[in-house]
């Protein structure tokens, strides 16, 4: 392979990376946080517990943010 195609797959990569950083950041500045980070969480300091599937996941970070059954704002 020669070192312009080297350096274009590199440069590939790096665009994909920021944008996947990008992407993660937009997600959690509404408040959608990122369960791919939360299993490799539970797996790496939780290992005898089994995570929450993505639809358990998302209901239970959005009952933590706006909380169960609270209406409006006060």
């Amino acid at each position: 392979m020669g070192r312009l195609a080297e350096i274009g797959l590199q440069l590939g990569r790096a665009a994909r990376e920021q944008g996947s950083y990008l992407a993660q950041t937009a997600r959690l500045m509404v408040g959608v946080p990122d369960y791919g980070n939360y299993v490799a969480h539970m797996r790496a300091t939780h290992p005898d517990q089994t995570p929450m599937n993505y639809e358990e996941f998302f209901r239970n970070r959005q009952e933590a943010r706006y909380g169960r059954g609270r209406g409006g704002c006060c």
